[in-house]
């Protein structure tokens, strides 16, 4: 079976999550409640130390709930130049809820309080005006780069101190959690809403969340209803995702481990650089010559799936369905693969 690191998306449930799903207590959540998905909710909103907490059938789905709860139609909303909501998901803010994104361009590997400052546009009668700013942790784009909780309220505090709420893109925020033992609850007191995912690092086959202000509960509700997100007997996915945070949370430090190992084996082979992970995410950077397709085409024949994430970067993501051997095989084969297409160019 090939080892497949094209995204922690790809994992399947395991025998135990399997159970739980099948044993899940459940009723009809839009009608009256699924008491299942009632208990996510409020595990996820205790673990956040927000107020109240939505289950949602993807992470795109609940970033475009919070950019509508944080977004005014007719406003620009911030966000970093490489941000998930910007590049992956088309353009939903502007089609749902009528924001254009502003992308900042950070000097380093995510937006900070400076960058912020600096991109803010002073008010005009020309220009849009605005009214959020989305962050992202652990960054996607930036190859699953974690910001520091101190860095990540003092960006936050740039964006109140001009009037703007705060939004946080959390889907790997369990990484970002598990990587420098800060508090879940500490990252997402900076925003005014915060989206969490179940599918990805922690391995449940759907679902992500919403936290917010109980205020603003009802309204989330009804814009997740209005993009077609009520579900029935959404218990039985609600379970997988309960499952994951019991069992699968922790051992996120296991992929964070693969990934460091996957670096050091493929960084300089063939002259490839490879961006020191913080996380499970490994960015590529081929040598001269030597363009993402042509990795992505070669180790696939060695039975490693990659993704390429640009022209000349690959990524691999690391997650609960790669073991340790499986890390250090599909680190031969594609430290191989980079230097045999160097040394052919």
């Amino acid at each position: 079976m090939p080892i497949d690191l094209r995204s922690d998306t790809v994992t399947r449930p395991t025998a135990r999550m399997r159970e739980a799903m099948v044993r899940a207590e459940v009723g009809d959540d839009v009608l009256d409640g699924d008491p299942t998905v009632q208990a996510l909710e409020a595990r996820v909103a205790a673990l956040l130390g927000m107020e109240t907490a939505l289950f949602f059938p993807s992470g795109t789905m609940a970033n475009m709930t919070g950019l509508w709860l944080a977004g005014e139609p007719g406003t620009e909303v911030y966000c970093d130049a490489r941000a998930h909501v910007l590049d992956w998901e088309i353009a939903g803010a502007a089609v749902f809820r009528g924001v254009q994104l502003r992308p900042i361009v950070a000097r380093t590997a995510v937006i900070d309080a400076d960058d912020v400052r600096a991109a803010l546009r002073p008010p005009s009668r020309y220009a849009p005006r605005a009214s959020a700013l989305t962050l992202e942790n652990t960054h996607n784009g930036a190859g699953g780069a974690v910001t520091a909780v101190d860095t990540l309220a003092a960006t936050a505090a740039v964006a109140r101190e001009h009037g703007l709420a705060v939004h946080l893109d959390g889907a790997r925020l369990w990484n970002a959690h598990v990587a420098t033992g800060t508090p879940l609850a500490d990252f997402a007191r900076v925003a005014d809403t915060v989206m969490v995912s179940f599918s990805k690092g922690l391995g449940a086959p759907v679902g992500a969340a919403l936290a917010c202000a109980q205020a603003r509960r009802d309204e989330a509700w009804e814009v997740r209803k209005r993009f077609g997100g009520g579900m029935r007997q959404s218990g039985i996915l609600a379970a997988a995702a309960l499952h994951a945070l019991e069992y699968h949370l922790e051992r996120l430090a296991e992929d964070h481990h693969h990934a460091r190992e996957f670096a050091r084996e493929v960084h300089g082979a063939g002259e490839a650089r490879v961006v020191p992970p913080d996380t499970n995410i490994v960015m590529i950077d081929c040598p001269p010559g030597v363009t993402a397709t042509d990795v992505v085409a070669r180790a696939r024949d060695g039975d490693v799936l990659l993704s390429p994430w640009s022209a000349t970067r690959v990524r691999a993501v690391f997650h609960l369905d790669v073991s340790a051997a499986d890390a250090a095989r599909a680190a031969a084969i594609v430290a191989a693969t980079v230097s045999d297409l160097a040394a052919a160019r």
